[in-house]
């Protein structure tokens, strides 16, 4: 029999404690959007900047590769400087970096500035769900779950949309200037809302300092070995050869910290159980799909279709209106409906939304994706909301912070090494198709020659002629490119989707946890 009185005291958040919500997800959303606001801007940027196509993926992975780095350390930082002072420090420090790549001038200083970004504005974005574990009593979780889910599925979605307006009605450098005004709200709500904690200045001797060096050089040698690997042809290389020993280095020191250190800076061994393994592998997929995607599909529509960065950020956006649309409902489902259900049934929509795209060709507009982005949207719901509550109930409750690391590391993880992956393959399949086209073409055949002449009267010379006829190779080629890249990812689908039968059901009816 339910007690009258308990249920009259029901701990409810106070105002302050939604003042802290907001905070923490106005916070993350900030360093979400910037993760992709560049995105549809990018052609722009690197002609202002002087960067070539494949230089200007390092403006994207730079950030993902930084927010990788500072994710796992986030818990830590957290008690090293008490919660508020260290999102004042990050949040000062992501309007500073952002500043910084507004102003820049070269792709240098860019870099610097991304970099920067990345590891102020990936520790705000651990922070949120701390906040809401802590400041809101259990019955109230969920909507603060449901915001922060949110936050983390439309960040990146909106960031070529947001984007694109600026670069299309203002300029891109808007793009950065933009979180000056949103950085003053925040800072405004941490200091009216965050109690103030001492600093606990006695934990860093605690430190895995070990790990934390092997992380850096592990993950930073790793990222730039596969970005300018191709460039540099590869070992051939004395600096890509220097960087994969700074890359084995980096990883030994990781594994030895998992040894000796009381408490490393990743627990590696939460990947030994089967349920977390499964859900790693597919998070770094998801990763892969979601900043790959949201990175190919505008580059296309603007060197195939020419379209402008608002436009191509409009096209990426539709995957979020199915996002938009069942997160109301992601509670409810996530109580009732089977784990391995909801997972192999949106990895279908992944691997169906992928293939639709390898249909593409010269003539394909933003219409053509419609569809295929809708599944996808779709699709990442079913698979992301469910990995997210898999990931943290893989675990003993003591070691969810370390879960919720792990998990969202190998996330941007996964979107990191689809970027360095695409800069790989734009130049090698890009050739190669390239090369294809034109030894089909036999100078002395009747129907090329008569194809050049035609061409030649109706351009007014034969060299406007020969340059038509290469434009037209390139944009064939660029395209089977991107075909490639779809393809590619109907593969990894494919290797993945099996991991879902390792999943274990969630508790039936249960309150979603904090995670994103």
């Amino acid at each position: 029999m339910s007690n009258p009185a308990a249920a009259a005291t029901v701990e409810r958040a106070s105002a302050s404690d939604w003042l802290a919500v907001a905070a923490g997800t106005l916070g993350a959303m900030m360093a979400m959007l910037d993760i992709s606001i560049v995105n549809s801007a990018l052609p722009t940027i690197q002609g202002e900047i002087g960067a070539s196509g494949t230089e200007g993926t390092w403006i994207a992975t730079s950030f993902l590769v930084a927010e990788i780095i500072i994710i796992p350390l986030a818990g830590w930082l957290q008690r090293l400087l008490g919660m508020r002072n260290f999102l004042l420090i990050s949040t000062i420090g992501f309007i500073a970096f952002s500043m910084i790549c507004g102003f820049a001038q070269n792709l240098n200083m860019m870099i610097l500035g991304r970099v920067g970004q990345g590891i102020t504005g990936g520790a705000l974005i651990p922070t949120g769900m701390t906040i809401i574990a802590t400041r809101l009593p259990p019955h109230q979780q969920a909507i603060g779950n449901s915001l922060f889910g949110a936050t983390a599925i439309l960040g990146p979605l909106m960031g070529p949309v947001l984007g694109g307006w600026l670069t299309e009605n203002m300029s891109w450098h808007y793009s950065f200037f933009l979180n000056l005004p949103v950085g003053a709200a925040l800072l405004l709500l941490l200091v009216v809302a965050m109690p103030n904690e001492r600093p606990r200045f006695d934990l860093i001797g605690e430190a895995d300092w070990l790990g934390v060096a092997g992380l850096i050089l592990g993950l930073g040698g790793l990222t730039v070995v596969l970005e300018e690997g191709q460039r540099e042809q590869w070992f051939a290389s004395a600096t890509i050869v220097w960087l994969t020993i700074m890359a084995v280095a980096g990883f030994s020191m990781l594994m030895a910290g998992q040894l000796w250190a009381p408490r490393p800076v990743i627990r590696l061994r939460l990947l030994l159980d089967r349920q977390f393994g499964a859900v790693i592998i597919m998070a770094i997929l998801i990763g892969m799909v979601i900043y790959g995607t949201s990175y190919v599909i505008p580059q296309f529509l603007s060197a195939i279709a020419h379209y402008n960065a608002l436009q191509s950020g409009q096209v990426v956006l539709l995957s979020g209106v199915p996002m938009i649309l069942f997160m109301p409902f992601m509670p409810w489902i996530i109580r009732n409906v089977p784990i391995h259900i909801s997972v192999l049934f949106g990895m279908a929509l992944l691997g169906i939304s992928a293939y639709m795209e390898t249909e593409l060709t010269v003539q394909s507009t933003g219409s053509d994706f419609v569809v295929s982005q809708l599944m996808r949207g779709f699709g990442t719901v079913c698979v992301m909301m469910f990995l997210n509550q898999a990931a943290i109930r893989s675990v003993p409750r003591s070691l969810a912070p370390d879960a919720a690391g792990l998990y969202n590391a190998a996330r941007n993880l996964g979107g990191s090494f689809a970027l360095a992956g695409i800069a790989v393959v734009q130049d090698q399949r890009l050739w190669l198709h390239s090369r294809r086209m034109e030894e089909s073409l036999d100078a002395n055949a009747l129907t090329v020659q008569s194809y050049l002449d035609a061409q030649s009267s109706l351009l007014g010379s034969q060299a406007a002629a020969l340059r038509a006829i290469e434009q037209m190779i390139q944009a064939q080629a660029l395209t089977m490119t991107f075909v490639d890249l779809f393809w590619m990812l109907i593969i990894g689908i494919a290797i993945a989707t099996p991991f879902a039968i390792f999943l274990r059901p969630l508790p039936q009816h249960a309150v979603p946890v904090a995670a994103h």
